[in-house]
Parts: structure tokens; C-alpha cells; sequence
């Protein structure tokens, strides 16, 4: 008798269905159904309401703030286990606590380790996600991790712009080697920012490393929080002599007073991807789905296929 795949169901945690939906018409398939009771005292329950038994299930959850994101993923997957699916894969979009990946000073957590182990130990038999943090992350794994890439979203985008004189910048040192790797790809210059800070989230002094007079400005990083650097990055190259300053963040946190700084900066366009609901909408800001680029690689993952080829960094 022939091996044959298990047939896959794509789950939702209650804030990310905006994006399962996507990915599920996108992958040909209805988005499973899974309800969450709640109790009085905020302790919530998730069932799924169809049999997984022996299927692999894809659950996605982004599990930005608050914690139940990170919670509801993981009941989901122990209740998974426990109906006997035969593989489970969690879809994090955006992966949480991700800038918790060492120990920057005595006597703090590593919260990206102690997520992976969560993950795992509630029954996870692979991650997916896309531009994490850090790349090492995928080290605190013991099961397989597909870190898929924004630029190959992205990338198609900003050629459409047909921009002459680009340069790509990273906000930070700790983000050049995206800048270099998209600059690869676009045959275009780079500079990058160096930056102190005061403290989490607000920034003491930037400069610049690399001319920016004359060109066509493009940011990237992998999130955006309370948008002060990349406020703060737009309004130096402005000074500095630059045509113009867009940038691409992948993550769209935008905590705080974020709207608001984007809206005043001189940034004349935010793109970003649905990883995590905008609050708000914005002119300045414009969404490029991920939905697709999930969708393409559950499939060649549910059919055993080489998922290499999405990998442009």
C-alpha cells in the first residue's frame, strides 16, 4: 500500500483569522473551524469543531501583544497533540518576543529561547515564520524552522517603482546585512545609520554611514515599533541632501505615538506586510500581503517539496 500525505486544515487564533482567511483561499481550502470559550476571569478555552485526527494542521498565529496571541497558539497545539494530529505546524507570521534573543545585561530572560520551548513542549513538530529578528533564533529549536523572507514580497514592489539613483539603507547597524542582501538584488548603493539610544525605544544620536545627496532613499528593516528611528532616519537624509525617503518594514507593530510620528515625518511612503493588523489606516503606509508567500509554501511543505527557491537572502 502506497504512503500517502495526510490531508491538511488550516486553523486561526481570533486575531490573526483576517490573515488565515487569506492564506486558506489562497491555499484552496476553507478556513477550519476552531471557538474559543471564555471565562469570567479572562481564562479562555480553544475547540477545534471538526476531526484532525491523523491530518497535518497548520495553526497561524502572530503572536504580537498580548501574551493570549503567544497563549491561544499554544493551547491550540496541546489540543491538537491531544486529538491526534499527525503534524502540526504553527504559522508565526510575526514571532513575538523575538527581540529577546540574549542577554544584553546581567539578570534578564532570553525570551525568544523560552518561547521556542514552549512552542515545542505544547506539542509544535514545525515552525514557520518570516524575518525574524534575529536569525539565530531558529538555533533554539530542535524541530524544523522555515524562515521565510519578506523580500520576496517586497523585492517586486519596489522595482515597480522604477526609482533611479536608489540607495538602501538599514536604520541600525544591526540591520545591514538585510540592506546589503536587498541592495544585492536591486544593484543599488547602501548606507546605514549608526545610533545610540538613551533607553528601549528612544534614540539619543544618529549618523550616517554612506552618502544619501541625490538619491533615492529606501529604508528596510524587519519591524517597525514606536517609528522614532525610522522617523528620525527619514528626517537626517532629508537634511542630508536626499530626493526622497521610503521604507519597508515587514512587521508593522506601530505601538504608541507611531501613527502619528510616520504622519510627521518625511517619510513619503511605509510599506509593510499583514503579519500583524494595522490599528489604523494611514496615506503613508501601504500593505503588501504575505498571505500568497505562506500559502505557496505550506503547499510545497505539505507536499514534500523544496521550499530553497523562496529564499532570496
Amino acid at each position: 500500500m502506497l504512503y500517502q500525505e495526510p490531508e491538511a486544515k488550516i486553523f486561526a487564533c481570533s486575531q490573526s483569522v483576517y490573515l488565515a482567511e487569506q492564506i486558506a483561499e489562497k491555499y484552496g481550502v476553507p478556513l477550519g473551524k476552531v471557538t474559543f470559550s471564555k471565562y469570567s476571569d479572562g481564562e479562555f478555552q480553544p475547540s477545534f469543531e471538526e476531526s484532525i485526527r491523523g491530518l497535518r494542521v497548520f495553526l497561524v498565529c502572530s503572536t504580537f501583544p498580548s501574551s493570549d496571541n503567544l497563549m491561544e497558539l499554544l493551547l491550540m497545539i496541546d489540543a491538537a497533540k491531544r486529538a491526534s494530529a499527525r503534524h502540526i505546524t504553527a504559522v508565526i507570521p510575526y514571532f513575538g518576543w523575538a527581540r529577546q534573543d540574549r542577554k544584553d545585561k546581567p539578570r534578564v530572560p532570553i525570551g525568544a529561547k523560552l518561547v521556542a520551548k514552549l512552542l515545542e513542549t505544547a506539542g509544535a513538530t514545525r515552525i514557520m515564520t518570516m524575518d525574524l529578528h534575529a536569525d539565530q533564533i531558529q538555533g533554539f529549536f530542535e524541530k524544523p524552522v522555515d524562515h521565510l523572507f519578506a523580500s520576496t514580497i517586497f523585492l517586486p514592489y519596489v522595482r515597480s517603482l522604477n526609482l533611479e539613483n536608489l540607495t538602501i539603507a538599514s536604520p541600525d547597524m544591526g540591520g545591514s546585512k538585510r540592506a546589503y542582501a536587498y541592495s544585492k538584488f536591486l544593484e543599488s548603493d547602501v548606507v546605514v545609520c549608526y545610533k545610540q539610544r538613551k533607553k528601549a525605544n528612544v534614540i539619543d544620536t544618529m549618523e550616517l554611514i554612506g552618502e544619501v545627496k541625490g538619491r533615492n532613499v529606501i529604508l528596510v528593516d524587519d519591524m517597525i515599533d514606536t517609528g522614532g528611528t525610522l522617523a528620525k532616519a527619514a528626517d537626517v537624509m532629508m537634511e542630508k541632501g536626499a530626493l526622497s525617503v521610503r521604507a519597508i518594514c515587514t512587521h508593522p507593530i506601530l505601538s504608541g505615538e507611531a501613527y502619528e510620528k510616520i504622519e510627521n515625518s518625511q517619510l513619503l511612503e511605509l510599506i509593510v506586510t499583514d503579519s500583524i493588523p494595522l490599528r489604523k489606516e494611514s496615506k503613508k503606509i501601504k500593505v503588501v500581503s504575505c498571505a500568497p508567500l505562506f500559502a505557496e509554501v505550506m503547499h510545497m511543505v505539505q507536499n514534500n517539496n523544496s521550499i530553497s527557491g523562496k529564499f532570496l537572502m
